[in-house]
């Protein structure tokens, strides 16, 4: 697997949120997965979906990761889903690449609509961003080490 480390990073603001030490409201959970609002939104609908195990980034990821990927992009279309975005067609699902990471704790942003992002939330999570990598590019792609 990739990097992984125990919830508990002394210094990690999303192990605080995973580990309940902030008052972060916690939209859904599971035994794996953690999924709150984004503080920055980029978007009408912007939420996180952060493993409780805390994984660096997503180019420590290694190939026997790609189901906790996959259930991260479902529990994002889920809060999607769970806060009637009309068209699941038009979301972005993703990851900032490294260095352009806010936190150092791998997070899945979920954000809709994608047509109705302002320019700022475009050059960060659209498709012509070049360290905006997708969950469909992330996993078919050659991004994992094996």
């Amino acid at each position: 697997m990739g990097t992984l480390e125990a919830s508990g990073i002394d210094d990690c603001k999303f192990c605080e949120i995973v580990n309940n030490k902030t008052d972060t409201e916690i939209l859904l959970s599971d035994d794996e997965l953690v999924c709150f609002r984004d503080m920055k939104p980029g978007a009408t609908h912007h939420y996180l979906v952060i493993p409780r195990m805390h994984i660096s980034n997503c180019k420590t990821l290694k190939m026997d990761n790609i189901p906790l990927v996959e259930r991260m992009e479902q529990m994002g279309r889920s809060i999607l889903e769970k806060n009637k975005v009309c068209s699941l067609d038009d979301v972005r699902l993703g990851f900032h690449l490294p260095p352009f990471s806010s936190v150092p704790h791998l997070h899945l942003h979920a954000l809709a609509p994608a047509s109705k992002m302002n320019l700022k939330s475009q050059l960060r999570y659209g498709q012509q961003s070049y360290w905006f990598i997708t969950v469909i590019s992330l996993t078919r792609g050659n991004y994992f080490f094996t």
